[in-house]
């Protein structure tokens, strides 16, 4: 008993001694345009008292990838709620680390939303939407907030519009992030034929669609995959684009 009261002590110590290094990190955060981790009240109850006082020491690393794999174990074991609070709470201790705000709202949006719909305990198909559009809404709620704490990061923006485009069926939206994506520096290559694959199905956007894709196709082999001569064709079509200007009806396709 001794013994563990003396290490919480210690830690307790180099805690408060490390604080001001934490202050000193969290205004570099900031200036960098990044929000770090609160160590306030709020923080304490998400994660108890001993990941607490082991955050302020320094060991927010560890105490998050412990929790990481205990939300991993509440998933194996379908206990969504459990899984929800864990997340929670490892997002909050590792607000820069995309692995686990992606690994989340993937959890969240399509396992447990899938789970939702599949329940064989629950006979009302209206309360089965219910539940699945509420664990949507947690996995856009998990990337939208990765997106603020990690603004200048493509991945967070990519995974949204996957989120938009498969769950909501929201291809403006999809294309919006798509976009987005796309604009910051390390972004897929496939970002910004993605974004114009998603506005050709926006109904009244149709010649902003057409105008990025045929920009693309202009751009040269590399880009005239089979999905963008596919939509650039329907486009051409739907638009009425007069025969001269359309694109060839057979051309090298890349695979």
């Amino acid at each position: 008993m001794m013994r563990g009261l003396i290490a919480l002590a210690v830690l307790i110590v180099a805690g408060v001694l490390k604080l001001p290094v934490e202050r000193d990190l969290t205004t570099l955060h900031r200036q960098e345009h990044f929000r770090g981790v609160e160590f306030n009240l709020d923080l304490r109850e998400k994660i108890g008292q001993l990941g607490f006082i082991a955050a302020l020491s320094g060991f927010r690393a560890i105490v998050a990838d412990a929790l990481f794999i205990q939300a991993y174990s509440a998933w194996e074991d379908t206990e969504w709620g459990r899984m929800l609070l864990l997340f929670r709470h490892v997002t909050t201790l590792q607000p820069h680390a995309l692995l686990f705000w992606d690994t989340a709202a993937w959890h969240m949006a399509w396992n447990a939303s899938v789970a939702a719909m599949d329940d064989k305990t629950q006979p009302r198909l209206a309360l089965r939407v219910k539940a699945q559009r509420e664990y949507f809404a947690m996995g856009k709620d998990f990337l939208e907030r990765g997106i603020k704490n990690n603004p200048d990061r493509p991945e967070l923006y990519e995974a949204l519009a996957r989120l938009y485009k498969e769950k909501y069926k929201d291809h403006e939206s999809a294309s919006e992030y798509y976009a987005k994506a796309a604009a910051l520096p390390g972004a897929a290559p496939w970002d910004r034929r993605f974004s114009a694959y998603e506005l050709s199905y926006c109904e009244g956007r149709e010649r902003e669609a057409y105008e990025r894709l045929r920009h693309l196709y202009d751009e040269g082999p590399r880009e005239r995959l089979p999905t963008l001569i596919k939509r650039l064709k329907f486009l051409e079509d739907k638009l009425g684009i007069p025969q001269d200007q359309r694109i060839p009806d057979t051309g090298p396709l890349k695979r």
